[in-house]
């Protein structure tokens, strides 16, 4: 439409003549900048530390075990069990505290480590799916899942067992609706739920 313009009321042309090929940049450019780079993972999350302002050493119990961390102080639980612990037994399901595949507990109390800041557990006991088995021998509602076939594809499962295990402690899985009733944070998709409940309340009766 310019060209029916003289020459010099004509708008300013873009640079190589097309906004395709404007496009056709930014998508290089933006390509560019979320591709992964070719260094390990310890050397990108060193990279940050280095660049981001508030990095800071912490100290979380996991598991029984002591161990330090650099990290913002907004970093999540379960950011810093999956990212900087490489304790990737918590799922990330919707990292806003509604489907429980995050819980572990602080001080035996069940939380979803999505919505808990690592900060927050600094002199507390961690424990997640890794630390329930003692040596070769799987905690009681390991094998009670096992044993139900309380699991399908699995993604919810870490999240199921803890959330189980401090229900038991905390003595409601008493009946099938009160363990369903405490237990309703934590979400299945493939709907294991019957052989969920089952092998917490065999857990919770061979415990009373």
């Amino acid at each position: 439409m310019s060209d029916n313009f003289p020459p010099d009321q004509r708008g300013p042309a873009p640079e190589d003549g097309t906004r395709r090929s404007f496009m056709k940049q930014a998508g290089g450019i933006l390509g560019l900048a979320l591709a992964p780079p070719f260094i390990s993972k310890a050397e990108r999350l060193t990279a940050l530390s280095r660049k981001v302002e508030g990095v800071s050493e912490m100290q979380l119990k996991v598991n029984g075990t002591v161990r330090t961390i650099r990290a913002e102080p907004r970093v999540t639980l379960l950011d810093a069990l999956r990212e900087h612990l490489d304790l990737t037994g918590s799922k990330k399901g919707c990292d806003l505290g509604q489907c429980g595949a995050c819980t572990v507990l602080i001080d035996g109390r069940r939380v979803n480590s999505c919505l808990t800041l690592a900060v927050m557990a600094q002199g507390k006991e961690v424990t997640t799916i890794e630390g329930l088995a003692k040596n070769d021998e799987l905690h009681p509602l390991q094998t009670a899942f096992i044993k139900h076939d309380g699991f399908q594809c699995g993604y919810c499962t870490s999240g199921q067992i803890m959330s189980g295990v401090a229900c038991i402690n905390e003595g409601h899985a008493s009946s099938d609706d009160q363990c369903r009733e405490w237990m309703s944070g934590n979400l299945c998709r493939c709907g294991a739920y019957p052989n969920i409940v089952a092998a917490v309340r065999e857990v919770a009766g061979n415990k009373s």
